[in-house]
């Protein structure tokens, strides 16, 4: 099958899931921050030039790009002063054949210290703020990837991978959620070509919420008329993200990779470049320049949005805002070290943090 019938089979498939079922349209969300400092430094324009153990949350057809040793990558960042953490982590291992790669990818989204005021009213109508307590909110995703090359020449690669992610979520004692999907991806390379197509969730990715609650708890929540909330489940659309990158190589030394992506979903109406009911397409572009091989500096922009200008309330107008990022890195044998600097939040509540990631190529000590 070429290249050009994949991309029809999976913009048909995500077409026809997406007309049977109903989605919540920013279920688990945490799933979309990104991954490795590399990444968010350019502006999660990743798709078609990925090709590191990182490659298990962009588009696991990148994986290929992995050889000889197990790779292993780990991020972290946090929000609101240490209030909110977000780790990553991941192991890639070639096979012996050199055409097949296996990851494991593990995501971690929790935010402490979450004040719970359900008993701060006393039966009386006193407030006693020593009944309030805290819990934490946690989210996990595992990623179980699978790459392997179709074509392998010098000025030709092709490759496929997917993933199988099993997610779990937990809010303090008082709800857990289990959640499964899909994601499949391929990437093309000629000369200095690079395309890449990713297609989160294609079957839908779904979560399962069960609550418990003490007799107590209820009892509050229905004397404040609040919902005791049942068991439900959540489904989270597909989306498809497609991308283009092309390498300049100046000279032996330098080199710059510029890539575009474009981030299509399905699920109503958003507030993207091209927004309608049918389909949204929010781009995503970044670079990255090269010394070497060895030290890297990178930008990219996306997340285009239009929102009200600043000034006179009486005489605003919509503008187009977009979030920026920067980011660098260096390389010393099989050590890599990235940092990025760029927007984890949205666009109305900014929260711009420094992340930072390393890779570490598992080589053996006399190697």
């Amino acid at each position: 099958m070429n290249l050009k019938k994949l991309i029809v089979c999976a913009i048909a498939l995500i077409a026809c899931v997406n007309v049977s079922g109903q989605f919540r349209k920013y279920s688990n969300e945490f799933l979309n921050i990104g991954a490795g400092a590399r990444g968010l430094g350019m502006g999660g324009a990743q798709v078609a030039s990925v090709n590191d153990g990182t490659a298990g949350y962009w588009n696991a057809a990148g994986l290929v790009g992995v050889k000889d040793y197990p790779s292993l990558n780990v991020m972290h960042a946090e929000y609101f002063a240490g209030i909110g953490k977000y780790d990553y982590a991941s192991i890639a291992v070639p096979l012996h054949d050199e055409k097949r790669v296996v990851a494991l990818s593990l995501l971690r989204f929790a935010v402490d210290d979450i004040p719970n005021t359900l008993f701060l009213v006393e039966p009386d109508g006193s407030i006693n703020y020593n009944n309030i307590s805290s819990f934490s909110s946690a989210d996990y995703a595992f990623l179980l990837s699978y790459a392997q090359k179709v074509k392998d020449e010098d000025d030709e690669k092709l490759s496929f991978g997917g993933n199988v992610k099993i997610i779990y979520r937990k809010v303090g004692s008082f709800a857990t959620a289990w959640g499964f999907g899909l994601d499949a991806g391929i990437q093309y390379k000629i000369n200095n070509w690079q395309f890449g197509l990713a297609a989160r969730d294609i079957t839908t990715t779904f979560n399962a919420w069960s609550f418990s609650f003490t007799e107590q708890e209820k009892q509050v929540l229905y004397l404040t008329k609040n919902d005791i909330p049942v068991k439900s489940t959540e489904l989270t659309a597909p989306r498809l993200i497609a991308g283009a990158a092309h390498i300049f190589p100046f000279n032996d030394k330098f080199s710059l990779t510029a890539e575009a992506n474009l981030d299509l979903t399905f699920d109503g109406r958003r507030n993207t470049v091209v927004s309608s009911k049918v389909v949204n397409i929010d781009p995503h572009v970044g670079f990255e320049a090269s010394y070497q091989n060895s030290i890297f500096f990178r930008a990219g922009v996306s997340n285009f949005q239009r929102a009200l200008s600043d000034g006179d309330t009486l005489n605003q107008k919509k503008v187009w805002i977009f979030q920026p990022a920067i980011g660098a890195g260096f390389k010393i044998k099989n050590v890599r070290i990235d940092y990025a600097f760029t927007n984890l939040a949205n666009q109305s509540n900014p929260l711009y943090t420094h992340i930072f990631s390393l890779k570490l190529d598992l080589r053996k000590n006399n190697e």
